[in-house]
């Protein structure tokens, strides 16, 4: 027999609510096991598919135990018992086991168990049970035996209390009994032929109505729980005699009870989360929906804002191009000045040299009127050596009036490019006023150049405000587009869960057989699930190796 160690002997109390079950095929291996089984057992569920079903027993259970189990259950019969069981870590939990054949028309395909917790009365009679009979195991006796999960004594005496325990089969051999010994009574006693026949009537009517007491009795509660069952009502647990007839009847209805109540009470959890993730689904979506609402209204912002770009960028241009003309008018303007500052500087060049003919001039009148000043001087002098006789004086005179002379036409010719520089300055000042003019329009033209250019920087200046404003909703865009993807992530994950509940659920669902040679969790491949299990798990390490 297999030993699973090691062992803690701490015992794992599971809330009274939880129901184990599993499905085994008929070599004993695990094809099938609910939640509560899972999370009670320790193992993972790959860790138990596909694995034979005694990797949760414990050594403390005595080897009658589990040869009874298979002996009755591979004959047809249902078996309960109180079973110690073995968690993963080495503890251990006490469970009501109702063991069922499952057919396919006459054919065991598999079988159902289905645990619940036991009374600690229960725990405690069961835990002395096997400690005594793996006592007797030790030292080769063989007083307690196991019948259907019934304990069953060795030898006669015990052959007889069972024959007379408490029970049907116990009153009924009573009543068998006192039926027999009254005749016989009477017979002793000498009674006449009439007496004994009146006894064995009495004694038998006796019987009979005793008999017929034990057989009514678990046929009423057979009744009262069918009852109870067809109006739906699996809140409560049918308590099953020891032995006997009740025990014959109602274990299988009770064991069906409680079968339909496991499975809708798994069926419920799996909708009940089915529910919650649906709802979180629909908050999700919701939620999307608003954010897609937020998202449409900044867009329509960022539309409207790139109108308003597109409409100043049209006003940008048409003001570019009024500055282009100014700017070719300007450089015309600009062009007409340098001509007439180009003249007007020609003319101040003429105005020089005229003024430079004007000097050569001048440096002559003043040689003449240094000569004519020395000939004066000497004409002096030799008038007042000659006294009156001052014949040289006229020499002088005649000389000091040809120098006069050429002094009036030297004064003639001053004036006359005076008057000539005068008329050439007045066409300087003439071009130099119009270059002045031409000048100030170039000024109001460059100044107009600036208003457009004004005009243009406020342009940009709206236009980078759009831009800014174009980039902020984008960037609130860009944020909730990415919740939304986190929104869609959660859906999508919650869709999965969902999706695995519902395969949960119907998986639940074919615990019971529905239609003739539908398959149930009892006909399936645990080689191939021992598989998938094992694929998964490798998977899952591949997965952590790689992040880790």
């Amino acid at each position: 027999m297999r030993k699973n160690l090691p062992v803690t002997q701490k015992n794992y109390d599971f809330p009274a609510h939880q129901t184990l079950i599993s499905i085994t095929d008929t070599k004993g291996r695990i094809t099938y096991c609910n939640a509560d089984f899972i999370e009670v057992s320790g193992y993972t569920q790959d860790e138990l598919l596909g694995q034979p079903h005694n990797l949760l027993r414990h050594p403390d259970m005595p080897s009658e135990a589990f040869r009874d189990f298979w002996d009755t259950i591979q004959k047809g019969m249902l078996w309960s018992a109180v079973i110690k069981n073995r968690r993963k870590n080495g503890d251990h939990y006490w469970v009501r086991a109702n063991a069922t054949p499952m057919r396919d028309g006459q054919r065991i395909v598999g079988y159902l168990s289905v645990r619940t917790r036991p009374s600690a009365q229960e725990v405690a009679a069961a835990e002395k049970l096997y400690a005594a009979m793996n006592q007797e195991a030790a030292v080769g006796q063989r007083i307690h035996t196991l019948q259907r999960g019934a304990v069953r004594r060795g030898g006669l005496a015990g052959r007889i209390w069972g024959g007379l325990r408490p029970g049907f089969e116990g009153k009924r051999n009573l009543l068998l009994l006192l039926s027999v010994c009254g005749p016989i009574l009477a017979a002793l006693l000498q009674t006449p032929w009439w007496g004994v026949l009146l006894a064995s009537v009495v004694t038998a009517t006796l019987a009979g109505w005793g008999l017929a007491r034990l057989t009514l009795r678990p046929v009423r509660q057979v009744l009262e729980v069918s009852r109870q069952l067809a109006s739906g009502d699996l809140s409560q647990f049918v308590a099953v005699p020891e032995h006997g007839l009740g025990r014959r009847l109602l274990l299988p209805v009770a064991q069906l009870g409680l079968s339909i109540r496991t499975v809708m009470a798994d069926v419920r959890e799996d909708l009940a989360q089915l529910q919650g993730q649906a709802q979180e689904v629909a908050t999700g979506s919701h939620d999307l929906a608003s954010r897609l609402e937020a998202q449409a209204s900044s867009l329509e912002q960022t539309a409207a804002a790139m109108d308003q770009i597109n409409s100043t960028v049209g006003q940008t241009a048409d003001l570019a191009s009024n500055g282009v003309a100014l700017a070719r008018e300007t450089t015309a303007s600009a062009e007409r000045s340098q001509e007439a500052m180009r003249g007007m500087a020609a003319t101040m060049g003429e105005i020089t040299d005229s003024a430079r003919r004007i000097g050569d001039i001048i440096q002559t009148i003043e040689s003449v009127a240094f000569q004519t000043n020395i000939l004066a001087l000497n004409a002096a002098v030799e008038a007042a050596r000659a006294g009156e006789q001052g014949r040289g004086f006229a020499v002088v005179a005649a000389e000091v009036r040809a120098l006069a002379g050429r002094t009036t036409g030297l004064a003639k010719e001053i004036k006359d490019l005076i008057d000539e520089s005068q008329t050439r300055v007045a066409a300087g000042s003439t071009r130099a006023q119009e270059a002045r003019t031409r000048m100030d329009e170039a000024l109001a033209q460059v100044q107009q150049v600036g208003q457009v250019l004004e005009h243009i920087n406020t342009a940009a200046r709206e236009q980078a405000l759009g831009v800014r404003q174009i980039s902020e909703a984008v960037q609130h865009m860009d944020q909730i587009t990415q919740q939304n993807a986190s929104v869609v992530s959660q859906m999508d994950a919650s869709a999965k869960r969902m999706h695995a509940r519902a395969s949960e659920a119907r998986d639940n669902i074919r615990v019971f057989r529905l239609a003739s040679g539908e398959h149930t969790h009892a006909e399936t491949d645990a080689v191939a699930l021992r598989q998938q299990s094992r694929a998964r798990s490798d998977a899952e390490a591949a997965v952590a190796l790689e992040y880790a």
